[in-house]
């Protein structure tokens, strides 16, 4: 057995290394695995695979035999569908469709007692990011127009990866608590190459089971920080006097800091037919709004609630589905001034950067606002200590968009209009391994 761990521990660390780009809940995914994600994302009070575990409640004991330890091996194929529009009387309607491929990213996790109170989870996954590719589609005009340097034909990628160890503890038979250590490996790329950094975080959580059938969860998950050094340059424009005050242009890529949010998730589950029909809710309050660089781009709290079921016939197939909402947190402006006479810049965390670029990027390069989700998922059981699962997930499609106040005769008069529309499909994959 010692080897089999080792050998796992080794594949966590392969897995942390490959990031991919995906978003659902903001920029974060709505659960993690075959199971969680095909029941809405819910876990937090009843977990019933590893990574779900290690990922929604790091308290989570005996939700398999306590004697048993478990390892889970997940795929997820994620294909997001986004496209943008741009408007103005320089360039009349543009519309682009990103020309991202589906993506594709894993998962890994384990979970084993060390005694009889205390269980020790491992697992490494996919958590974060979002992505889009204009790269040569007709919104190149748009930044032609404007003497853009930057180029607005974007291309934006944010991929953060996970590696969490964590332990629980069993009180009594109705409660535990555990906590787990967050490390964190994060890449951006904006289109003039790619930066990374590590962050680190903790989770807590608590699981209580006041009466049989009925478990309540809880979790407290610390904000984590990633500066990204000379990402990007975002004071880099050819007609500096029409956007930014004299002498704030550089040829220097600027450094960029993103948190993750803190967050807070409640949860209660029950067993309305006991090892049959099982139904969770959770609730998640996402701090957006107060994370250094979402903050800076004006995202606001996302409140998400997320309900799951698992119906069992037999004893070797389950059953889910479930439902995911989460209010868009990128906040629409409108009336907004993009040449300097009228104060047409916006500081980001100390760079001045032209209000119609930095619009343009935080609506087109980065439209996380996708808020409702359903999932389906089945499992079977293989042998009494092998199953496989497989679930799907559909984002509906949600538009934002925002309109500038009206621009001077230089640059055609006007206003320019800016939108992005997103809608995602996924499709998961498990293996869960008793031993």
């Amino acid at each position: 057995m010692k080897k089999f761990v080792l050998s796992v521990v080794a594949a966590l660390a392969v897995v942390a290394i490959s990031a991919p780009a995906f978003a659902t809940n903001g920029t974060n995914i709505i659960g993690v695995g075959a199971i969680s994600r095909s029941m809405g994302g819910v876990g937090a009070a009843a977990p019933q695979d590893a990574i779900s575990a290690v990922f929604a409640n790091p308290a989570a004991m005996c939700y398999i035999p306590c004697e048993t330890s478990e390892v889970d091996f997940a795929a997820t194929i994620f294909d997001p569908t986004v496209k943008a529009e741009a408007n103005t009387n320089a360039t009349g309607a543009l519309n682009a469709k990103s020309q991202g491929s589906p993506y594709a990213f894993p998962a890994i996790g384990i979970y084993t007692p060390i005694n009889e109170k205390w269980r020790f989870g491992l697992a490494a996954y996919g958590v974060s990011g979002l992505g889009v590719d204009y790269k040569d589609t007709s919104l190149a005009t748009i930044g032609t127009t404007f003497g853009m340097a930057q180029g607005t034909d974007i291309r934006t990628q944010l991929s953060i990866m996970k590696f969490a160890p964590n332990v629980a503890y069993m009180i009594n038979d109705k409660l535990s608590v555990g906590a787990a250590l967050q490390i964190n490996w994060a890449q951006l790329d904006l289109g003039s190459g790619d930066s990374h950094d590590y962050g680190f975080g903790t989770q807590v959580g608590v699981i209580y089971k006041p009466v049989d059938g009925l478990s309540l969860g809880a979790t407290y998950q610390s904000p984590q920080k990633h500066t990204f050094k000379r990402v990007f340059n975002f004071n880099d424009n050819s007609q500096a006097g029409a956007f930014l005050p004299v002498g704030q242009t550089d040829n220097n890529r600027d450094t960029l800091a993103l948190e993750q949010p803190q967050q807070v998730v409640v949860a209660a589950a029950y067993d309305i037919i006991p090892n049959t029909l099982l139904m969770e809710v959770d609730g998640k309050w996402l701090n957006w709004g107060g994370a250094k660089g979402y903050k800076d781009f004006d995202w606001e709290d996302q409140y998400v609630i997320a309900v799951g079921t698992q119906y069992k016939p037999v004893d070797w197939l389950a059953i889910r589905a479930g439902y995911n909402y989460g209010n868009n947190p990128v906040k629409e402006h409108n009336g907004w001034f993009a040449t300097a006479p009228q104060g047409g810049y916006t500081s980001l965390q100390g760079t001045p950067v032209n209000n119609f670029f930095y619009e343009y990027f935080r609506v087109v390069g980065f439209p996380a606002v996708a808020e409702h989700h359903i999932t389906a998922g089945l499992g079977v059981n293989i042998t009494p200590k092998v199953s496989l699962n497989a679930g799907y997930m559909h984002a509906f499609s949600k538009k934002i968009s925002e309109t500038s106040a009206a621009l001077p005769a230089l640059f055609g008069g006007g206003t320019i209009d800016l939108a992005s529309k997103l809608s995602e499909d996924s499709y998961e994959f498990g293996l869960n391994i008793m031993f």
